[in-house]
């Protein structure tokens, strides 16, 4: 019904109309934390102050590059997403858009993007963020269809966020100088974890559907799922130890980094007991508090 009211709207709203398929191709709304860890990585350098200009196109670099990898992931999942309920209506499995215009469209955005990054601030800093975009649209994308595998390949392109931040304000990549950023990645690493498994297990019915496999059991049934959430989740309690030692954060910074670990392996605790819908929500909302929690928590307490 509201598709049918979309098509029978007069010439005039075809052009607003054409900027929400591109908004739904791009997803920027579901970038924004993307783009935010990679701000909180390049401001958690030393020596490195808030100043908006640098800011913003860093923002602005992170939306391109992360919109070009959402478009590549729907032109190659288009068929897959006809199946789904809440991905049948994207432009391009509903028939809005041809694939040869998503790939113009990604083509722009994630070549603009890494080369603005690259341009900016430094050529490390461009080729970074095109082997994340390579490396979540042609080798996690694909695989979420073959194996489980592919939670542990997305968490790569997923974590380099920050990393990609602290490499934006140093140069460095490798070396003593790189240590924080490295840091910053493990803990975005380990986060992901529990995060997609949740969703996937929340998800599990219209996943399958599209032939997904993102459980580490294959089947919602198991209590396998929940154990790995604990396995994961645990290991960001004493991960929050570091930042201090490394002398990036205060103690506050430290003792919050940890807190939000109790909380997220609590939850996963939970949901391997129960392994219910309720329990694998929490562990979902408790995603979504833990990482910008901790990564302001260090910003705000940097030494």
């Amino acid at each position: 019904m509201q598709q049918e009211t979309l098509n029978a709207k007069s010439p005039s709203s075809a052009v607003p109309s054409k900027v929400r398929d591109y908004a739904q191709l791009l997803k920027p709304n579901l970038s924004m934390m993307v783009v935010f860890s990679s701000v909180i990585g390049y401001l958690m350098a030393p020596e490195v102050s808030f100043e908006l200009m640098p800011v913003l196109v860093l923002y602005l670099g992170g939306l391109l590059v992360t919109g070009g990898a959402n478009t590549l992931n729907q032109i190659l999942e288009h068929e897959g997403d006809k199946l789904m309920r809440r991905t049948m209506l994207r432009p391009i499995p509903d028939g809005r858009m041809s694939r040869t215009e998503a790939w113009i469209i990604a083509a722009i955005a994630g070549f603009g993007g890494a080369s603005l990054l690259g341009f900016y601030f430094n050529l490390l800093t461009g080729i970074l963020s095109f082997i994340s975009l390579l490396l979540y649209a042609f080798a996690y994308t694909p695989m979420k269809r073959v194996h489980p595998i592919a939670v542990l390949i997305g968490a790569i392109p997923g974590a380099l966020p920050p990393l990609l931040g602290w490499v934006a304000a140093t140069g460095q990549v490798w070396g003593p100088a790189a240590m924080g950023g490295w840091l910053l990645f493990l803990f975005q690493f380990f986060w992901q974890f529990p995060h997609y498994w949740a969703i996937g297990w929340v998800g599990y019915d219209e996943y399958l559907k599209a032939g997904i496999s993102m459980l580490p059991s294959q089947e919602r049934s198991s209590r396998f799922t929940g154990l790995q959430c604990m396995f994961y989740s645990i290991v960001l309690i004493p991960l929050a130890l570091f930042p201090r030692l490394m002398h990036m954060c205060s103690n506050w910074g430290m003792w919050i980094a940890m807190a939000g670990g109790v909380l997220y392996f609590a939850a996963s605790v939970n949901f391997y007991r129960k392994n219910d819908f309720k329990s694998a929500k929490q562990v979902m909302y408790a995603s979504f508090v833990y990482l910008p929690l901790v990564l302001l928590a260090l910003y705000f307490t940097k030494l």
